[in-house]
């Protein structure tokens, strides 16, 4: 399955108390492709309140880390995971990555299907790890 990028940045609707309704067609259908790929849900169930690397996300999902990789571009780009620095005092940095949705909701309504986003608020700086 092709990953589509999204037209919108989804990380400028971030932080909302209100959820954000996504109406546009291609917008729904990206996210819609991100949602149904096996890879990226395990990857937004195994970052829910939890930053992790590339490499714990690649053994907590069982996958190989060329394809966590792949997958983690799109979700990022999506709005649906953060990326921060992990900051070591050893000196190695390391990119880690969290959940920022809560809900997607999707609803049919008499104009057509309704997408609503829900985005928690994920601190954007970096951690620091011994």
């Amino acid at each position: 399955m092709s990953q589509a990028s999204l037209p919108f940045d989804f990380r400028s609707a971030t932080a909302s108390s209100e959820p954000r309704v996504v109406d546009d067609h291609a917008e729904v259908d990206a996210l819609f492709s991100l949602l149904e790929d096996d890879d990226c849900r395990c990857i937004l169930d195994a970052t829910d309140g939890v930053a992790r690397s590339a490499s714990e996300l690649s053994e907590a999902c069982d996958l190989p880390l060329s394809t966590t990789y792949r997958k983690l571009d799109p979700l990022v780009d999506a709005g649906l995971l953060s990326k921060r620095l992990r900051i070591s005092r050893s000196g190695t940095h390391t990119a880690e990555y969290e959940r920022t949705v809560d809900d997607v909701t999707v609803s049919v309504t008499p104009s057509g299907v309704e997408v609503r986003v829900s985005h928690r608020d994920v601190a954007q700086s970096a951690s620091v790890t011994a």
